[in-house]
């Protein structure tokens, strides 16, 4: 069996350290994680994604799929499906890391199914999967201030009074999928 892991994100440096990247920002943190030496990422042509494939027993039971993406994020599910595809993963074996307004900032969760809360790239996987039936891991990043439009909240970077927090959410959610994987 093999679990792909997908980190949520937009590409390219203008969107690196946003809110809307967080779940991109786990890849590098399981990625940081994988023993006896860090893994690396590597583009995949043939989806257009970052990966890194990891044998069974470097960071889990399963065979192991660490996957970011190049494309934006409300276009996720054609490259999710197409990973999905390649590595003959069921969904029920797909994790999915993204922001998520309605927790609390630094609030990790993860499930299996459920709605989308608004996310677009949710939505574009959930179509591109045909079922709600993948698990979820939701960063919190909390509500914007005041009457800010989410859409800008999301896509500003993390204050750099937030980096050691980010740093520990990102520590509980890698400790999650670890979880989950074992």
């Amino acid at each position: 069996m093999t679990v792909l892991i997908v980190g949520l994100g937009n590409p390219g440096p203008k969107y690196k350290g946003t809110r809307h990247n967080v779940g991109a920002m786990l890849i590098d943190e399981l990625c940081s994680r994988v023993s006896p030496m860090p893994a690396t990422l590597s583009v995949h042509k043939r989806t257009n994604t970052e990966i890194a494939e990891l044998p069974a027993g470097r960071l889990g039971s399963s065979q192991v799929v660490l996957a970011r993406l190049r494309s934006y994020m409300n276009v996720s599910g054609g490259p999710v499906k197409a990973l999905a595809t390649y590595f003959s993963v069921a969904p029920a074996d797909v994790i999915i890391a993204h922001d998520e307004l309605e927790l609390d900032f630094g609030a990790v969760r993860l499930r299996t199914g459920g709605g989308d809360h608004g996310h677009n790239g949710l939505k574009s996987i959930t179509r591109s999967l045909g079922t709600r039936d993948y698990r979820r891991l939701a960063l919190g990043i909390g509500r914007p201030p005041g009457r800010m439009d989410p859409a800008a909240y999301v896509l500003k970077p993390f204050p750099a009074a937030e980096a050691a927090d980010v740093a520990i959410m990102l520590a509980d959610a890698a400790d999650e999928v670890l979880t989950a994987l074992r």
